[in-house]
């Protein structure tokens, strides 16, 4: 039982960080501003916003990261990925990889804590 805890708090730990990376990774392009990101963004009409993005995503990763505020970047992350989905839908552009990127912020956030997700399990 002790291993299991230990390989499930490893697992938590390589994907919290893997999503944290990745979303550091994408603010640090928003701030920086490369053609393709402003190119991408400009067919949604938020290039004026990119700077305002970046930081929402920045300051969620963190928080998703540091353990005592996780749940708060859980719920961050999630809203930032349903933004992400709904304007890829939008614009009739693919949001797989935007839905897969949600479902591992969520493994992630069980692995790491279980009882986030206490409330849907049955009331006796």
């Amino acid at each position: 039982m002790a291993s299991h805890s230990k390989a499930r708090r490893i697992a938590a730990w390589i994907l919290t960080s893997l999503i944290t990376l990745l979303f550091v990774f994408s603010a640090v392009m928003k701030f920086l501003r490369p053609a393709e990101v402003v190119a991408a963004v400009e067919k949604w009409n938020l290039k004026d916003e990119l700077i305002m993005i970046g930081v929402g995503e920045l300051v969620s990763a963190l928080l998703f990261f540091i353990p005592r505020t996780h749940s708060l970047g859980v719920l961050l992350l999630s809203a930032y990925m349903g933004g992400a989905i709904v304007t890829h839908m939008q614009n009739d552009e693919p949001y797989i990889v935007s839905s897969i990127f949600l479902l591992f912020i969520w493994v992630a956030a069980y692995l790491r804590h279980p009882q986030l997700l206490q409330s849907f399990r049955a009331q006796e």
